[in-house]
């Protein structure tokens, strides 16, 4: 079995715990240190518990030949291959200690996507990174994979574009080379994602069916998706953040800016709060009045002493401090023991 609950960092991820919500940084902060650090501020002020930014060499993640994907040529024109725009992305090394370094005043953990292969995870190991997350064209990488899962270190892992088989596929594949502590994500790879792609009941499915734990890495506009996703189970929420969706790159269209993603961390931190118990009881709110809501019987008009109750001159009101509407069908027929008034809420031995 793997196991239910991982650390990363600080936090507790897994069953029981509070939901872990990354904010994607990615590649948002189009190459620029100093929008780095506003998005480690951003998304530490926002109440993420991580940032994960992108680790790469251009050139160790594609060819020359390598064309724009569809959504990459929408939102970003300038560039005639991914070569030139992953070119225009990268994080300079000389960069690295100063984003973590804020992550560590900000006390937000610094995650980043070893984009860039067996290097890139050469790379964030020397950094003594938390946990791996690998992005969903690595889902069939499995060599990759199990060189990561060596660190045994917790992995995060996208599974845009794949089907189940290939998510099996990539889990043994961790497990067999010594580690069971993955989260897998589901998710759809478009940028964004249209509602009727989003499919949060292959979520289910996953987590019904693979022995690790479940989350959702979140590409639709707005936060409804995510908020759902959680409340369906979701042990972590990734979500793209932006200082503003109108800068040009290729994922700035499909991320929220602060505000929202604040908005959507409320919401997230709130779901345990308003999903409470599985018990069906009384709130101790509900017992303090509900004897003023709940109803009794009562006399509809005078009733004399040994007149029959009948449906003429019985009704059923609030207060329910008297006899319950339950005995409204046995009681009628019998005689009154009593004369009572008209709205006078009925006692058992009235009868």
């Amino acid at each position: 079995m793997a196991q239910r609950v991982l650390k990363i960092g600080r936090k507790l991820v897994g069953s029981g715990q509070p939901v872990f919500i990354i904010a994607e940084a990615g590649v948002n902060h189009n190459g620029r240190l100093d929008l780095a650090l506003r998005l480690v501020d951003a998304a530490a002020g926002a109440g993420a518990d991580a940032i994960k930014f992108q680790t790469f060499k251009a050139e160790g993640v594609v060819t020359k030949g390598g064309e724009l994907v569809a959504y990459q040529k929408n939102n970003i024109r300038k560039f005639k291959n991914q070569l030139d725009m992953l070119r225009s992305l990268e994080i300079k090394e000389s960069f690295y200690k100063s984003i973590i370094k804020r992550c560590e005043k900000k006390n937000i953990i610094f995650l980043s996507t070893p984009h860039g292969g067996f290097q890139s995870v050469d790379f964030l190991e020397k950094f003594k990174v938390s946990a791996f997350k690998f992005g969903s064209g690595d889902i069939t990488n499995l060599p990759l994979l199990a060189y990561a899962a060596h660190f045994k270190k917790p992995i995060i892992l996208g599974t845009g574009m794949s089907n189940m088989q290939e998510v099996r596929d990539a889990i043994r594949c961790i497990k067999k080379a010594g580690n069971d502590k993955i989260v897998v994500l589901h998710c759809t790879t478009s940028y964004p994602c249209p509602h009727d792609e989003v499919n949060l009941a292959a979520m289910r499915s996953m987590a019904k069916e693979l022995d690790v734990l479940i989350g959702y890495s979140d590409h639709t506009h707005g936060i409804q998706a995510a908020v759902m996703a959680t409340t369906l189970g979701a042990s972590v929420i990734e979500k793209h953040l932006t200082l503003d969706k109108n800068f040009s790159g290729p994922d700035h269209k499909a991320s929220v800016e602060p505000k929202e993603f604040k908005e959507m961390v409320e919401w997230l931190r709130n779901i345990p709060i308003v999903l409470g118990s599985s018990s069906k009881k009384p709130t101790e709110q509900e017992l303090l009045h509900r004897h003023l809501v709940r109803k009794s019987l009562v006399a509809d008009k005078d009733i004399m002493k040994g007149e029959i109750f009948t449906e003429n001159n019985l009704a059923i009101k609030r207060p329910g401090t008297g006899m319950m509407p339950e005995r409204y069908f046995s009681i009628i027929g019998k005689r009154a023991k009593r004369n009572i008034s008209k709205d006078t809420i009925l006692r058992q031995n009235d009868y």
